[in-house]
Parts: C-alpha cells; sequence; structure tokens
C-alpha cells in the first residue's frame, strides 16, 4: 500500500470541479480517468480556421453538465490535431488546445482534444498525462477540491 502522505503529492478523486481560466469557465465537473491517455473537453460548433497563418479554433462549451441552457464561446490557437480513440473504438482526428487547469489551487497546462461529448455523463474528461506526477487518485471518493457554491432556487429560499 503506498503511503499518500510520503509521496508528497495531494490526492483527487475520481470526479472533480475544476476551472479553466484561460477559457472563461470558473467551474466545470471532471471524470478523472486514469484508464485514459488525454483529456478531453466537450466543445460543439468548431470551427476550424487561419490567422496569421496559424491554424485556430472557435467553439462553444457548455460547461454546466446535463444543461444547455449557458454556452461559453471561445477562440483559442491550435496545438496540434491527433488520432484518438473513443470508449467505443472509433478513431477520429481531433483538434488539440493547450489551456491552464485550475485544481486545489494548483494551475498548470494541459492538453485537451475537443470533441463533442453531449452523450457522455461529463463534459471534460482529465486524463493521465494532465495529473501524473501531480496527484494521487482516490478512486473510491470524489471532490476533494469542494464543491463550488450554486445558486439556491425560488423554493429553497422560500424555505429560510
Amino acid at each position: 500500500m503506498v503511503n499518500h502522505k510520503a509521496s508528497g503529492l495531494p490526492v483527487i478523486g475520481w470526479r472533480e470541479w475544476v476551472g479553466l481560466p484561460d477559457l472563461g469557465i470558473k467551474t466545470i465537473k471532471v471524470k478523472v480517468d486514469t484508464g485514459a491517455r488525454s483529456s478531453s473537453l466537450h466543445a460543439f460548433n468548431l470551427h476550424v480556421f487561419d490567422r496569421d497563418g496559424v491554424k485556430w479554433v472557435r467553439f462553444e462549451i457548455h460547461p454546466v453538465q446535463r444543461k444547455i441552457i449557458k454556452a461559453v464561446a471561445v477562440e483559442v490557437e491550435i496545438f496540434d490535431f491527433r488520432p484518438v480513440r473513443s470508449s467505443s473504438g472509433t478513431v477520429t482526428l481531433r483538434p488539440v488546445i493547450v489551456t491552464n487547469i485550475e485544481l486545489l489551487g494548483i494551475t498548470w497546462p494541459v492538453e485537451l482534444t475537443l470533441a463533442s461529448r453531449d452523450e457522455m455523463g461529463f463534459r471534460m474528461l482529465l486524463g493521465r498525462e494532465a495529473f501524473r506526477r501531480r496527484f494521487l487518485v482516490d478512486a473510491g471518493k470524489s471532490y476533494y477540491g469542494g464543491r463550488p457554491n450554486r445558486k439556491k432556487t425560488k423554493s429553497e429560499t422560500d424555505k429560510l
């Protein structure tokens, strides 16, 4: 058994809330997936274009799981295009971006492939390359970084 304190690495759960400050996303719920090598972000309305001879991508993100009312529009330089095998076995060429992620008060750059994750339970998947040598994963727990404050509904505030 590994002694977490001896490793010096902070512990995260199998799902966490993270921030993507460069993309204007204060919080988005991620599935921490040790079985996936790369990380993926749900993106729709993808449009690749040239800006001064450099490939960029414009897309939208629904940061709230199971909701489509709030969309965040983003434009960012493309880092690469990579073939990615989905969980169903299909290989597609996806744009890859590099952006900062915040978790447990730590900020670092990660590579994210962009794909439609409408059918998936989480809007973002955090693969092992993103957290390797930074965190240990406790597969039996969630939200070591806490949960964001949510707005109370009218019925909840009426009860106060």
